[in-house]
Parts: structure tokens; C-alpha cells; sequence
């Protein structure tokens, strides 16, 4: 598991995306990945190729309008790169979530090694089973919101 503080530098590097319109993943995947400031030694074409194929072998929808889209391998080249990019969708969409809400929240995960990745994983598992914290997603906050609100948070 990574720090609360690790988890918001990922944020700030990612940003915070409102209104991102699409009535699938797919578009919204498309609408994400070009609007990213990527290093230049990542390919967006990539980012979006595996975000796509991800889905299509198990939706990354968690329940309670989230979903946490990650490609099932590492495209970030350094820690520097890696990034978490919360979008907050104009229109909620299906995505086969276990609970069957449809998804308003994305927390879209690009990492550089399985090892942190299975890690941020964990912790945006535990901080997004919080309350307080999916009651404020449902409010589509500010950067600076979001991260003050994670760095008050308990992971435990």
C-alpha cells in the first residue's frame, strides 16, 4: 500500500478532468487519453489501446459509481511519470459494476511497475470504501479538494 500522500502526488501529476462526455468507456478512454500531457516517450495510442483492452477482459468498475481503468501492464517509463487521472463523467455510464450503478467517478491508473500498481490499487480500494469520500466524488471536486480530502483520510 502506498501513503495518502504518494497516492495525492499521483493525483496532482494526473489531474482532475470534469464533465468528460462519452456514453462508453471507450469514448471516454479516447477523450482522456488525448487531452493528457503524456511524457514524450509514451505513446498516447498505446494508453488508449490497452485502457480499451483491459475492459474488454473484466470491467474496472468497483461499485458505487467508481471505476478504476488501468492498463494490465506498466506504459509509465519512469516513477516520475506515473499518474493517477480522476474523471468525473458528464452523463453516468453502464459498465457492468458488481452492484450494477453506473459509473460517475474514474480514478484512471497509469503506472511504471507492477509493484506500485498493485499498491495505489489496494490503497484507492480502501479510500474510496470510505463514506465521507465517495459522498464528496458525488460533488465533483476540485484538485485541491480532492487531495486535502485524501490527505485527512485514515487508509487503516
Amino acid at each position: 500500500m502506498i501513503s495518502s500522500l504518494e497516492l495525492c502526488e499521483f493525483i496532482e501529476r494526473g489531474g482532475v478532468l470534469c464533465n468528460v462526455e462519452g456514453s462508453t468507456p471507450a469514448e471516454i478512454y479516447r477523450k482522456v487519453v488525448d487531452s493528457l500531457s503524456l511524457p514524450a516517450d509514451v505513446d498516447k495510442e498505446l494508453v488508449f489501446n490497452e485502457l480499451c483492452e483491459r475492459e474488454k477482459v473484466l470491467s474496472t468498475a468497483v461499485g458505487n459509481g467508481i471505476a478504476i481503468p488501468h492498463p494490465r501492464r506498466p506504459l509509465m517509463k519512469t516513477p516520475e511519470q506515473q499518474r493517477i487521472v480522476v474523471c468525473f463523467l458528464k452523463n453516468p455510464i453502464n459498465m457492468n459494476a458488481p452492484d450494477s450503478l453506473s459509473v460517475h467517478t474514474m480514478f484512471i491508473l497509469l503506472s511504471a511497475s507492477s509493484q506500485v500498481h498493485i499498491n495505489v490499487l489496494s490503497s484507492l480500494a480502501k479510500l474510496i470504501r470510505k463514506n465521507e469520500f465517495k459522498k464528496l466524488l458525488e460533488t465533483k471536486p476540485t484538485l485541491e479538494q480532492l487531495v486535502t480530502a485524501i490527505k485527512q483520510t485514515e487508509f487503516n
